[in-house]
């Protein structure tokens, strides 16, 4: 008796478990279909503020739209997460999430200034590190008002075109170059219109980088180098202007740095 009974539990036990192992491919297709949907509709705004963290509140990206995989948002700069003038880049920052290749322990996203840049760029980003393709971004030299001083000071007006090689975050070190051309510049406490061009090249070295700046076509006549170290900037330059504009641009000279020598002021910043 109590063998039969004993077999018709086993029995049971046997059909549940073939029950469970037919019912289990189905039960985990549901679930990563269940995962894929959630995923799919994070909406953008849950990791925007990633964004302004790692950056120290100098950029960040506001008014989101879409999702995780699809969205888009406006891009602002500010000196820092308590400025209470920040700027924004004219139209949207789009971008798209690869979905394949995250199941190589990859993320993809391909990005484009749909108002400011010619192409879009790719941010690839695995345990190792990260890496944005090369790309160039045009905008006004307003936009950089909201960085703070000095570029608030001289409320600057013109062009600025960015242009970068690939750049590469590897075990906590940044590499790569980023070229500034900043074309027919011009401010408000100057009447002098344009001032001047000029280039910056930032060169990231790993934990520290340089920059240099060079003027391409005066009146005003700037150029320096600077470095970060040790999470500090420091800058040393000079200012002068050509002899035809020297007496009108004196006052704004004077507001750059102090005389070294006759028409000639130093540019000193430290951060």
């Amino acid at each position: 008796m109590q063998s039969t009974h004993q077999m018709s539990a086993a029995r049971n036990m046997h059909s549940l478990l073939q029950k469970s192992k037919e019912a289990l491919p189905w039960g985990l297709a549901a679930l990563v279909s269940t995962l894929l949907t959630v995923l799919a509709l994070l909406p953008a705004a849950w990791f925007l503020p990633l964004v302004a963290q790692a950056t120290a509140g100098r950029v960040s990206l506001a008014v989101p739209a879409g999702s995780l995989w699809h969205g888009s948002a406006v891009l602002m700069l500010a000196a820092g997460p308590k400025a209470s003038t920040p700027t924004a880049l004219a139209g949207r920052i789009e971008w798209r999430t690869a979905f394949w290749p995250l199941f190589s322990g990859k993320v993809k996203i391909t990005m484009l200034a749909n108002e400011a840049s010619p192409a879009p760029v790719q941010l690839s980003i695995t345990p190792r590190g990260a890496m944005l393709s090369s790309g160039r971004l045009e905008v006004p030299a307003s936009l950089l008002t909201g960085l703070g001083a000095p570029f608030n000071t001289f409320n600057l007006q013109g062009g600025v075109q960015l242009q970068w090689n690939d750049w590469r975050f590897l075990e906590n070190k940044l590499f790569g170059q980023l070229t500034l051309n900043l074309t027919d510049m011009s401010s408000r406490v100057s009447r002098v219109k344009p001032l001047g061009s000029y280039r910056v090249v930032i060169q990231a070295l790993g934990r520290d980088a340089t920059l240099a700046l060079t003027t391409t076509q005066g009146p005003l006549l700037l150029d320096g180098a600077g470095q970060w170290a040790r999470q500090k900037f420091s800058f040393r330059g000079t200012a002068q202007a050509e002899e035809t504009e020297r007496e009108n641009l004196r006052t704004l000279l004077s507001l750059l740095g102090n005389r070294m020598e006759r028409d000639v002021y130093a540019l000193v910043l430290e951060l």
